[in-house]
């Protein structure tokens, strides 16, 4: 493995890096993105994303040896990985991973799955917080549809420690996703104040997905007509919304408590 070490910020890979870190057009262009922190790679190894590169600061470099398969290794000074560090307790190393978007097809499901659907999520820290849920509630899949990040955001990786790698997790258009869900059976839970049931007076044994938009819109009328029923979480104080996040914890434990029960 080639090794190298890296003393200036201005050198090409370092500003190559930072424009992965910041520009989704620079991640859709190379088919590149930046993982962060020992935890949030291994579960992209163990996934089995392909590690381009890493950088490892020399003050972790020993630490830093386990490269987790890396094509190149890259030995940088404290100064140039403030530079590339999103924050400082990441152990020290940071890698250049190539993407393996997944589609409604590569989907293995189980016999009664659980999905977490997502219509236009736009704050990759709220979809990266409903990742880590889905994984502790071992969800068969999180799907976005119509996404105003994309998955591989850094702010999405971090919110997610990781689970973004462990959680089977498909971008695509409503119009691809309800006609999946329809053709396997599963039943479509949307989750909305109006017309609606107490989501623990739902079955949600059965092959479920709960589908949840954003706080501010809510879902759009599509996913409304095309729902087999309305769910609602009880809200007894004044505000009359959760967090994207909060309110689809809630709805996956519930379905783990039924399943469980």
């Amino acid at each position: 493995m080639e090794e190298n070490i890296i003393t200036s910020l201005q050198n090409a890979r370092i500003k190559h890096l930072v424009q992965l870190q910041q520009k989704s057009s620079e991640r859709r262009r190379t088919g590149l993105f930046v993982v962060e922190g020992q935890r949030e790679l291994m579960h992209c190894v163990e996934a089995g994303y392909d590690v381009e590169s890493v950088f490892v600061c020399q003050r972790s470099k020993d630490e830093g040896q386990r490269l987790f398969g890396a094509h190149t290794s890259f030995t940088v000074t404290p100064a140039v990985y403030e530079k590339i560090a999103y924050r400082g307790s990441t152990e020290g190393i940071v890698a250049v991973v190539r993407q393996r978007p997944l589609t409604l097809l590569d989907l293995h499901l189980s016999p009664s799955p659980l999905i977490m659907v997502l219509e236009s999520v736009e704050k990759p820290g709220n979809l990266g917080a409903v990742l880590r849920s889905a994984d502790a509630a071992r969800a068969d899949a999180v799907i976005v549809c119509d996404p105003l990040t994309d998955l591989y955001n850094p702010n999405l990786i971090r919110a997610s420690l990781g689970a973004l790698f462990c959680v089977p997790t498909v971008a695509c258009t409503t119009a691809e996703c309800i006609p999946f869900l329809k053709e396997r059976g599963i039943q479509i839970l949307t989750a909305q104040l109006q017309d609606s049931n107490l989501y623990y007076d739902t079955d949600m044994r059965q092959p479920t997905a709960i589908v949840m938009g954003t706080e501010s819109t809510g879902l759009t009328d599509t996913w409304r007509q095309a729902a087999d029923a309305h769910i609602r979480i009880p809200m007894l104080g004044r505000m009359d919304s959760l967090n994207v996040s909060v309110s689809a914890a809630i709805l996956l434990f519930e379905a783990v408590r039924q399943r469980n029960g």
